[in-house]
């Protein structure tokens, strides 16, 4: 009998430390995979074809998009992202357990094609936090931060409606606390 994998959400605002959270559960956790979404941003230092992201152009996004392939997609700061679904549909069909690693606004749009996954919001200790992680980080312009920063009382307002909100103000905690919430569901 094929056991059909779950899928689970980790979301929240730009620089709360979701990827670094989901990076830790990968590592530990043969069983979860990452869903890789596809962007029309060009790739950041270090980020990998296949891996870290699809990067596509903005022609090849927009057919996905009318061809109906994505499950979930918006459009920011200029660019697109979104999670193809083909690759979500394969490795549930194959018993594999996947992260989708998005936006709020694709994790809505995830609910709707697929009632049953369980959303995990993650939250910074405090706005200033948030704000001091996304200006260390170095990778956006001014004029993204300012977009991302504007963005983040919906997103707090919007969090409401996941199964669980979980703080990430110690990693090893946020981590701990994430692992046990996929464990359980």
């Amino acid at each position: 009998m094929d056991k059909k994998g779950k899928l689970f959400i980790i979301a929240g605002p730009s620089g709360v430390g979701k990827g670094t959270i989901v990076k830790e559960i990968l590592s530990a956790n043969p069983d979860i995979e990452l869903s890789v979404s596809a962007t029309t941003r060009a790739p950041r230092e270090g980020e990998i074809e296949g891996v870290s992201y699809y990067f596509l152009t903005k022609e090849d996004f927009r057919k996905k998009i009318e061809n109906n392939e994505l499950i979930e997609w918006a459009e920011f700061a200029g660019n697109y992202y979104g999670t193809l679904k083909s690759t979500v549909d394969k490795a549930l069909n194959e018993g594999q357990n996947l992260i989708l690693e998005i936006e709020v606004q694709g994790a809505l749009q995830v609910k709707q094609v697929f009632p049953d996954v369980k959303m995990i919001f993650i939250l910074p200790p405090d706005i200033e936090e948030l704000k001091s992680r996304l200006i260390n980080r170095n990778t956006e312009t001014q004029e993204a931060l300012d977009l991302r920063l504007a963005q983040v009382d919906r997103e707090l307002k919007i969090s409401k409606i996941f199964d669980v909100r979980l703080i990430n103000d110690d990693l090893n905690k946020a981590v701990e606390d994430v692992t046990n919430f996929i464990k359980n569901n």
